[in-house]
């Protein structure tokens, strides 16, 4: 029976048909463009220092979206908005394809892929609107784990099935671009799906339309107050530092762990096919960093945020090791791999709920959705301007070298986390007993 309290109008659409398929239409884009497409320039003979600096320069896309957030509330509807822009994603899945067959196909490649990151920044955007518009608040609180189940498995669709099927078809004879052309074509299909489908199925909420004119000129107003109210916050240069370098070992190592996999024995890495790559890192990796956000959650939610980041921040460093540590193994064996893949990725799921948190604790109060948009577009940028130094570090010092070098880093996150803990709130995060105590 529909929910009578659902902000919708017209034919009753349930939740379960279409809250897991338009967070996984969020979730696969970022994945393909921050991580699968690092293996796919890998496969493609493209250096490590390129490929860091220009998936890198891509993510520039989510950093600048709290600025044009406000136009996709202003114009047309969220609903509108997710179609057309799932319809555009699917398109330049397919240009990335058809430019895969040209023998100077960096460069176009790399233009669809910036614009599908335009797309997908936008996307998320009007879906997350959409979310809070087509539920009830009992129902956005139920189908809250439902939206994080299936945007992660997006994210494993896109980095474990995408290397998979190319590691098959070049196992099978392939050349690596076509393989690589295939799965392109195949997510450029499963988008027209998508786009199709919510069109049928989504909602048409009575709250989903665009400001009237006579608002706009407000509403350009409180955007700007709201950047400004955010930039006025007590401790703002301290949280800047913390979110702009919390997160710095993970920004150079995160680039450069695919090309580590996959590279030959003689240039210091694991010689590891794209199949392996899809089921170590997009499987194991991924189940580790579920299990370390979920303990990590019901940590903070027992002690607090205030006691837990300290040490949350120390597992997340200490996690680095474990490529430092098969950068000195010859031939490590894969059960190794999958191991050390596990606990890197389990720190980093277990460091980074601590961080994101904090994002929410800073933006508590006034303009606090656009409070925690800027911080996220912070966090974003502290992870742009080091990958996209990762390759050329990587290619100037060896991966041994590297390695060591993130693990010097991780004195930065503990810095920034002993700056910024006394200004937490003690009992932030903690769950209130029953005793209300």
């Amino acid at each position: 029976m529909p929910d009578n309290s659902t902000p919708a109008q017209g034919r009753y659409r349930h939740p379960w048909s279409w809250v897991p398929t338009l967070y996984f239409a969020e979730g696969m884009p970022n994945a393909i463009v921050t991580t699968m497409a690092v293996l796919m320039y890998k496969n493609l003979g493209i250096s490590n220092a390129q490929i860091a600096f220009f998936t890198s320069l891509i993510y520039l896309a989510w950093v600048i979206k709290p600025f044009w957030s406000p136009f996709v509330d202003i114009f047309g509807t969220k609903r509108r908005w997710i179609v057309t822009m799932q319809i555009a994603m699917g398109g330049c899945f397919l240009a990335v394809a058809m430019f895969l067959l040209l023998k100077s196909f960096l460069v176009p490649t790399l233009i669809a892929l910036g614009a599908l990151a335009f797309l997908s920044a936008t996307h998320d955007i009007a879906a997350d609107g959409f979310y809070m518009l087509g539920l009830s608040e009992r129902q956005q609180s139920y189908f809250v784990g439902v939206r994080s189940a299936f945007y992660r498995l997006s994210t494993v669709a896109a980095i474990a099935g995408g290397p998979f099927l190319s590691g098959l078809l070049i196992n099978r004879g392939m050349s690596a671009a076509n393989s690589w052309i295939t799965v392109f074509c195949i997510v450029a299909a499963l988008f027209a799906v998508m786009s199709f489908y919510h069109q049928l199925i989504l909602p048409r909420p009575a709250a989903d339309h665009g400001a009237p004119n006579s608002n706009l000129s407000l509403v350009g107003k409180e955007f700007l107050r709201s950047f400004g109210t955010f930039f006025a916050k007590p401790g703002i240069w301290i949280a800047l530092l913390f979110m702009l370098f919390y997160r710095l070992p993970e920004s150079l190592l995160v680039k450069m762990i695919t090309p580590f996999l996959v590279d030959p024995a003689e240039a210091g890495g694991l010689a590891m096919t794209n199949a392996q790559v899809g089921t170590v890192y997009g499987i194991i990796g991924v189940v580790g960093l579920l299990l370390g956000g979920i303990i990590g959650g019901w940590l903070i939610s027992h002690y607090g945020l205030r006691r837990c980041i300290l040490p949350m921040a120390l597992g997340m460093s200490l996690s680095c090791g474990t490529f430092l540590l098969l950068s000195y193994i010859a031939n490590p064996a894969l059960l190794l791999v999958n191991a050390c893949v596990f606990v890197e990725q389990f720190g980093y799921g277990f460091g980074f709920s601590a961080y994101m948190l904090y994002l929410v604790y800073y933006a508590r109060g006034e303009f606090a959705t656009s409070h925690y948009a800027i911080a996220t577009g912070i966090m974003a940028l502290g992870l742009m301007l080091p990958g996209m130094a990762a390759g050329l570090l990587q290619q100037w010092l060896g991966y041994q070298h590297f390695f060591w070098l993130t693990m010097v880093l991780c004195a930065v996150t503990i810095g920034v986390t002993l700056l910024v803990r006394p200004s937490i709130a003690a009992d932030f995060g903690r769950k209130a007993n029953t005793n209300g105590q």
